[in-house]
């Protein structure tokens, strides 16, 4: 079992790093969307999408 992971470590610790990436990605949309902030980088006024987005005023 050792052998394997020695074997795989740097594959196993990039895995790691793009998992840790993915969740704070993930967790940063989360807490925008809780305070009613737009999680697609920009203002719902001139969005084709904006009556759909839970965001509506």
């Amino acid at each position: 079992m050792f052998a394997w992971l020695y074997e795989n470590i740097a594959t196993i610790i990039i895995c790691a790093i793009l998992l840790a990436a993915v969740i704070a990605v993930i967790v940063s949309m989360v807490r925008k969307k809780k305070q009613g902030k737009s999680t697609c980088g920009c203002g719902c006024a001139d969005c084709p999408m904006g009556d759909f987005c839970g965001n509506r005023k």
